[in-house]
């Protein structure tokens, strides 16, 4: 069976933070605020975990054409042809990623999220958290926007448990690399290293599908008291320090370890991340002001616009798209176009699941 691209609807997910103006805005809503949803889930089958909303499905993505079917109805009903036959017979009718759009307006708690291993071995899950952020955009009322990003050098175990139990924040964040970000820019977060997005970051974060979070602060810069089950995830206040690595590295190595720099490899495409980079996922930015032809290549992707007005043109359909449009391409696509509208030039991610 030839399928073609399906176009989705994020899914606005409960965080602890608060932020997504911005996400609100990019939809159309004039009078969007700043509130407890800050990520929109993209192109996902992942259920998200919240403390008190374990009743509410919260995560999964829903085809953009009425019928209220989600992403994981329709990749289940044919593994093969909506992933591909190399990615089914190793993952199932699991993609493999998980991708979000994250909107702070406050910064995130100090948190990290497992490695394969440690999550076999504590989640009893084949999948970790390690994860990218692109930076789409700032707020302009943040002079230095930034992101926190591994430990320092000096760290180890009992200083770090220490700082956990006194509460003590500016401590916390001080043992961390604190990087100024700007727009354009690609970092890597691995599983087991610490980190927190900074204030007034607009990014989109491809990452493994779980949302084991581990957070060492109990209330976040705005005041809000997270539960406990949100902090250790189940694994209680002793365990949970064993998802952090406690390597300490200088804001260089940093910097030359987990900022990626863009690689342009054709007239249109530029390279962000690789299965060098991580084999969990990669992404590449395409750029037309004419058109672009592309199938599904044998296994599926994920594509994002990122600015610009045009058209996606299959054979029995045609989308007028423009920033903040999501598309599933499923292995089995067969050929379609993205069409630039006169005079704009659109922008796209292409994202992918596991090597």
């Amino acid at each position: 069976m030839n399928y073609e691209p399906m176009k989705l609807k994020g899914e606005r997910v409960w965080r602890t933070y608060v932020g997504g103006k911005n996400l609100g805005r990019l939809h159309g809503e004039a009078d969007a605020q700043d509130d407890h949803f800050p990520e929109e889930w993209m192109y996902s089958v992942t259920r998200a975990s919240n403390a008190g909303r374990e009743d509410i499905e919260e995560g999964i993505c829903r085809m953009d054409d009425g019928s209220g079917k989600t992403l994981k109805e329709q990749i289940e009903g044919d593994p093969e042809g909506m992933l591909g036959k190399e990615h089914t017979m190793r993952w199932g009718s699991q993609p493999g990623v998980l991708i979000k759009l994250i909107d702070s307006k406050e910064r995130l708690t100090v948190q990290v999220h497992p490695d394969k291993e440690t999550a076999e071995k504590l989640f009893h899950s084949p999948f970790g958290k390690t994860e990218s952020w692109h930076i789409l955009d700032t707020r302009p009322e943040e002079e230095n926007p930034c992101i926190y990003l591994g430990f320092r050098e000096g760290i180890t175990r009992d200083l770090w448990e220490e700082c956990f139990c006194r509460q003590d924040y500016e401590k916390m964040l001080s043992l961390m690399n604190q990087i100024q970000v700007k727009k354009g820019e690609t970092y890597l977060v691995k599983g087991g290293v610490p980190h927190a997005i900074g204030a007034g970051c607009l990014l989109i974060e491809v990452q493994e599908p779980t949302d084991y979070t581990i957070r060492v602060e109990k209330v976040t810069p705005a005041g809000f008291v997270i539960d406990d089950q949100m902090c250790h995830q189940g694994l209680g206040f002793e365990k949970m320090f064993d998802c952090f690595r406690y390597q300490g590295m200088s804001e260089k190595e940093v910097k030359d370890t987990y900022r990626l720099l863009p690689r342009k490899v054709s007239e249109n495409e530029t390279q962000l991340i690789t299965y060098q980079d991580t084999p969990c996922f990669c992404m590449e930015e395409l750029e037309t002001e004419g058109q672009l032809k592309l199938t599904g290549e044998g296994e599926f992707y994920c594509l994002y616009v990122l600015e610009g007005k045009g058209t996606l043109e299959s054979p029995s359909q045609t989308w007028e798209i423009a920033a903040g449009a999501q598309f599933f391409v499923p292995a089995a696509c067969g050929e379609y176009c993205i069409r630039a509208a006169q005079g704009e030039t659109v922008r796209v991610l292409k994202m992918h699941g596991p090597k």
